[in-house]
């Protein structure tokens, strides 16, 4: 007999003292130390003493001093339809205003391509932003994961689009295109703060990552139907660096806000 079988033994037929062992669970016991301490914890006494009143009240107000009444989270699908429409919203918004100057210097196959791969990766990362908003959810790839794993994936579907040229200029436009994209996605990272406000966030770093690389591939979907330059240096440095920077920047915000949480407040 093992040890699993000797406390399964023990907890399914509840036998409390040595005479009433089965002689196999008897030979086991008197051969292991293991087994015989958990004897003896299974045969301690239930008439133990219990906290005072007082004690339980006060732990009681301890536990519900800060708790407060909340709205009931509303289905997931809602959420996910806000943050995909507010993504939608804010790229229209940003094509409206920069021009859509892009699409027709681009092929059928790479606007499908990149266009496609943009729209999964918000997808993705809207979803994962849902799951982590209501704590408990489980994730098919992590959420701290996830936007390595979308960076990674964006960067090598561009390089099978896009052709390594030789740019002039390359500091001077992809400054202005940085500075073209950059704005659209603090304007979605603001609105994403409000929906992600409504759940349970356990990991503001993690949560805040995946926030500000979907909030700035809003930038980078702006400027990938805006920009004409098909540039893969130019593509992956300025158009791509907007949601890697959104992503940095989010990680950082959560960061701090998780050391400000665990500082105790004063009174």
């Amino acid at each position: 007999m093992k040890c699993s079988d000797f406390n399964r033994l023990l907890v399914d037929s509840k036998q409390s003292s040595m005479p009433q062992l089965p002689e196999q669970a008897k030979d086991h016991l008197l051969a292991c130390v293991g087994c015989q301490e958990f004897m003896r914890a299974f045969n301690l006494p239930t008439a133990a003493e219990l906290p005072s009143p007082e004690l339980l009240r006060q732990l009681e107000q301890n536990v519900t001093a800060d708790l407060r009444p909340v709205l009931p989270l509303a289905p997931r699908r809602y959420f996910f339809a806000a943050f995909a429409s507010t993504f939608v919203l804010i790229v229209a918004l940003g094509v409206y205003r920069l021009g859509a100057f892009g699409i027709p210097a681009m092929s059928l196959a790479q606007n499908s391509g990149v266009l496609g791969a943009l729209a999964a990766a918000a997808c993705l990362l809207a979803w994962s932003m849902v799951q982590q908003m209501a704590p408990g959810s489980r994730h098919r790839l992590s959420p701290a994961v996830l936007p390595i794993v979308v960076i990674i994936c964006l960067a090598l579907v561009m390089a099978g689009f896009f052709p390594a040229e030789d740019e002039e200029n390359f500091w001077a436009q992809g400054w202005t295109c940085l500075r073209s994209g950059t704005p659209f996605g603090l304007l979605a990272a603001l609105s994403f703060w409000f929906l992600l406000r409504r759940g349970a966030i356990l990991s503001p770093r993690i949560a805040g990552a995946a926030t500000g690389l979907l909030a700035g591939l809003v930038g980078t979907t702006a400027l990938e139907i805006h920009c004409p330059i098909l540039d893969l240096s130019h593509i992956l440095t300025w158009h791509l660096g907007v949601a890697i920077l959104g992503a940095v920047a989010g990680f950082f915000v959560g960061f701090v806000s998780e050391i400000a949480a665990r500082r105790p407040a004063t009174k």
